[in-house]
């Protein structure tokens, strides 16, 4: 069964960078459809990007198109989430989970394996 860890959270100003990451072990990383979900305090818990599991297809939510890059390094079994020009409503905690039975999807209820999640804050 696949484990995930991420890390990478951080307090930061408005406009600036955190890259996430999230360390698979155990399961077959270089099989499964991932995503990175956040849920801001109060909020529920929504979908922002996904990546096949080749990492050549990825989505994007459009509250982060543009700012955020998903990627993923099969050889190390772990997925990133670059975050670009962060801004306050981007606070949350942010999870990475697996989609253990899809190679590719951007279906929230798929996902079925998930992180302890990670705080990022975006001061103003």
């Amino acid at each position: 069964q696949v484990q995930l860890v991420e890390s990478g959270g951080g307090f930061v100003q408005a406009g600036a960078s955190l890259r996430l990451s999230c360390a698979a072990s155990g399961g077959t990383f270089s099989a499964y459809a991932m995503g990175w979900f956040r849920q801001a305090p109060g909020k529920e818990r929504n979908l922002i990007s996904t990546i096949n599991y080749s990492g050549r297809s990825t989505y994007y939510d459009d509250s982060v198109k543009g700012r955020f890059t998903i990627s993923r390094d099969n050889a190390k079994n772990t997925m990133y989430l670059q975050m670009n020009s962060l801004k306050p409503e981007d606070t949350a905690t942010y999870y990475c989970a697996a989609a253990t039975g899809y190679g590719f999807t951007s279906s929230p209820g798929a996902y079925n394996t998930w992180g302890q999640g990670t705080q990022v804050t975006v001061s103003s």
